[in-house]
């Protein structure tokens, strides 16, 4: 484990590299997104920087509410600590920061929300290599399988010779798997249905992760985090019921598996005026 490395004498904390790495990768998928859509480049830093806001406040506010007990004699402490952020907590604030951005640019559709969530995939699953690396807490319960792994250097460590279920390994490659599947997807199916299936399948992953993680169970034996996953899933799932019952889920014009980015549609634009 490396909490932190140093570099000329600073400290560097290396979930911090990767959460800004994982801000850098979403900002690369939505700006090649939005090259093909033919919208401004520019609007990726714009997107990123508000999801990055609304992040980090939705974060904190959920890690304060949910530890009110424990934090209560020193609350504004608590707000300004860097440590505790909650990934639901930011997925949220980070939603909501980018939803006012999207109506700001006029852009609140399905397909900018499918284009947020593919990236949303792949930064999860680059900033669970932060947890890996800094041993934070967010490993599992304790196991013997072959893969096991002890954290005696984490940020929370281990105790010495316990080796638990490595879960962000697991969370980096599904959630990076469910990222390149989705960006396949792109334009072979409507708007909207991208971003079901991700409320869908991402849910399913932290419900499923869950089962060996150390978070504390909350009601019916399940933790906060697989009641909140369930609920995506369901509002996924509507969702894809809906669009299969009305035009179905492929891409108009798209034959289901015809590639109609940007650059096709402005490769057959000139063929047609040539």
């Amino acid at each position: 484990m490396k909490p932190e490395i140093q570099l000329l004498g600073i400290s560097i904390k290396t979930f911090g590299v990767t959460f800004a790495l994982g801000f850098l990768a979403c900002g690369m998928v939505i700006a090649r997104r939005l090259r093909e859509i033919e919208k401004p480049v520019d609007w990726a830093y714009e997107i990123v920087f508000a999801a990055l806001i609304g992040g980090l406040v939705g974060s904190r506010a959920y890690f304060v509410i949910e530890n009110y007990s424990q934090v209560k004699n020193d609350l504004i402490g608590s707000i300004f600590s860097g440590s505790g952020l909650v990934w639901y907590g930011g997925a949220i604030g980070g939603a909501i920061g980018v939803i006012a951005w999207m109506s700001w640019r006029h852009m609140l559709n399905l397909l900018a929300f499918d284009m947020c969530v593919t990236a949303l995939a792949l930064g999860y699953g680059i900033g669970r290599i932060g947890c890996q690396v800094s041993g934070d807490g967010d490993y599992g319960i304790p196991s013997k399988l072959p893969w096991a792994m002890g954290y005696p250097h984490g940020t929370v460590p281990t105790p010495p010779g316990v080796t638990v279920q490595p879960t962000p390994i697991y969370e980096t490659l599904a959630m990076c798997l469910l990222a390149y599947f989705l960006w396949k997807l792109r334009d072979r199916v409507r708007p909207g249905v991208i971003l079901g299936l991700y409320l869908v399948l991402s849910g399913l992953e932290r419900l499923l992760v869950e089962f060996i993680r150390r978070n504390k169970e909350v009601l019916a034996g399940l933790t906060a985090p697989q009641l909140e996953s369930i609920a995506l899933m369901v509002i996924g799932a509507v969702m894809l019921v809906v669009m299969a019952r009305g035009a179905g889920f492929a891409q108009p014009g798209g034959g289901g598996g015809i590639d109609v980015s940007g650059s096709s549609r402005r490769a057959r634009a000139r063929a047609s005026t040539a």
